[in-house]
């Protein structure tokens, strides 16, 4: 059987330079009982439990935060006025925002500083959203299916413009673009504000889903960019498995194929993907 590994699986720029930050603070003295990250740092069960054991504690309300403990905000950013209020009450915070969700921030603060309303394609209930909204200070909607489209669309919602969650689909951010600038304005402002890892992982996914008959997408299931991907890998017209591990291969999907696709989103470590294409190298072998 032949794997063909995508170059783009794992760890991107932003998850890698999360962690890093957070390995600094264990090497300082005794930094155990003091190093808490604001929500999971990233979104792989495997990369959590492993901070876990060496001590890091995960708060999601950041009122049990105390004054002069040190707190590592994630990856995905948090709400500006969770921010402010932890600063205020003499938290030590530690930014391992993502530098391209922080960009993300900047450009949407620009484009509501000018008094417009966002529209944002990205998933409600997603800490990086939750982080985005908070710059938009006159107000937002967020679309994540084409019935929210059609519910913003009978909307009068005056001058807007257009952003994206960092991991979201370029292909369905740039059909969206073309909705509205045809149903609402045709001078609406287009943000780039989707990841070029992201953009990048996707395409190669769906290059190597038109040469194989199966394809394997390797990430934490709470992972947005993870779940893309696999949606991605599905558009091609074949079976697409996510697992979080090898251990959760059924071996039997692959029995008899010749080619399998392996992938992986931004926060999985390589030595999970190589387990992934190991196991499936043993089914072959």
């Amino acid at each position: 059987m032949k794997i063909i590994l995508a170059e783009t699986a794992g760890f991107c720029m932003g998850v890698d330079m999360a962690l890093r930050k957070l390995d600094s603070l264990l090497l300082k003295p005794d930094p155990l009982a003091a190093v808490h990250t604001l929500g999971p740092i990233i979104h792989n069960p495997q990369v959590l439990q492993a901070y876990a054991d060496r001590g890091v504690r995960r708060v999601d309300d950041p009122d049990v935060l105390k004054p002069g403990q040190t707190v590592v905000i994630r990856a995905h950013g948090i709400p500006r006025a969770i921010e402010f209020a932890l600063k205020a009450r003499g938290i030590q915070l530690v930014d391992a925002t993502c530098p391209k969700v922080k960009k993300a921030q900047l450009l949407i603060a620009a484009q509501a500083a000018q008094g417009k309303i966002m529209v944002l394609l990205g998933e409600g209930d997603h800490p990086e959203v939750r982080g985005l909204l908070s710059y938009a200070d006159h107000g937002a909607y967020v679309v994540e299916s084409d019935k929210d489209v059609e519910a913003l669309l009978e909307e009068n919602i005056g001058p807007c413009f257009l952003a994206a969650q960092t991991t979201q689909d370029r292909q369905r951010y740039a059909l969206l673009a073309q909705t509205l600038r045809g149903e609402l304005d045709p001078d609406i402002p287009v943000l780039d504000t989707i990841c070029a890892a992201t953009r990048n992982r996707q395409s190669e996914a769906r290059a190597i889903a038109e040469q194989v008959q199966a394809m394997v997408v390797v990430g934490g299931r709470e992972s947005g960019n993870t779940r893309r991907l696999a949606l991605v890998a599905e558009q091609a017209g074949i079976p697409c498995y996510l697992v979080e591990t090898a251990a959760e291969l059924n071996m039997e999907h692959f029995r008899g194929l010749e080619s399998v696709g392996v992938t992986a989103g931004a926060s999985t470590p390589g030595e999970v993907i190589q387990a992934v294409v190991n196991h499936l190298k043993d089914l072959s072998a």
